[in-house]
């Protein structure tokens, strides 16, 4: 995540600079351009690099692939929708068990992350060499679709998350374009009354002193590919 913030941030400075130096060029010769397009349907894919969690129930990292969707509603800013699932598995446990016999393996454990919010382009409605450095800030819902193990009595559900992202677009022309963002899920965990409870061994999933609910952040990594619409 530092990485992509230096080059973020790297990035950020360029077109600041660049913005300065470009001042009287002729047109032909600019740095920048005008964006031809002001909405994108983008397909995805990536890493969701899962912050870890205390009793390490909780779906664990994976890949991941979505859509997204975006549509200019004034300047640099944009209205944008986005759908992902992630592959990944979770740790099962018994928790009335000895800790010797607790853990019942991992499952698959497919989660689904929605949400809605506004992008921003740091060069405004235009590109720097090809370049659009932009920014990201989201709300909606992790899910697991509900997904139970009896003998657990961990669930995920479904919860409000907020998001958050960095990222680049690297508009050649065309009605085609690449991206690459960095971003963040944060949502609930929220442990049951059940891992607070001594088993026949007289030990405990998690001891008292352990916070019942958390927010955990997860990192997410992901290209992807963009069709243009709507001059």
């Amino acid at each position: 995540m530092k990485q992509a913030l230096f080059v973020f941030g790297f990035v950020t400075i360029a077109t600041t600079a660049g913005a300065q130096v470009s001042v009287g060029y002729p047109p032909q010769n600019s740095p920048y351009r005008d964006l031809e397009y002001h909405s994108e349907l983008t397909a995805f894919g990536g890493y969701f690099d899962s912050g870890s969690d205390p009793a390490g129930v909780a779906p664990k990292g994976g890949p991941m692939g979505g859509i997204r969707y975006e549509v200019g509603v004034g300047g640099p800013v944009q209205l944008v929708a986005r759908f992902a699932k992630v592959v990944n598995e979770r740790n099962v446990i018994d928790p009335t068990k000895p800790a010797a016999s607790r853990a019942l393996g991992s499952l698959s454990w497919p989660v689904y992350l929605a949400d809605v919010g506004f992008s921003l382009n740091l060069t405004g409605q235009r590109s720097w060499h090809g370049i659009v450095p932009v920014t990201y800030l989201g709300a909606g819902v992790a899910s697991d679709a509900g997904k139970k193990v009896e003998a657990d009595p961990y669930r995920l559900g479904t919860t409000f998350a907020i998001s958050y992202a960095a990222g680049l677009r690297f508009v050649p022309g065309g009605r085609f374009q690449i991206r690459a963002d960095a971003g963040t899920y944060m949502y609930q965990i929220k442990y049951p009354a059940a891992y607070y409870i001594k088993a026949t061994d007289d030990t405990q999933v998690l001891p008292d002193s352990q916070a019942k609910s958390f927010w955990k952040r997860n990192h997410a990594f992901t290209l992807g590919i963009s069709y243009l619409l709507f001059r």
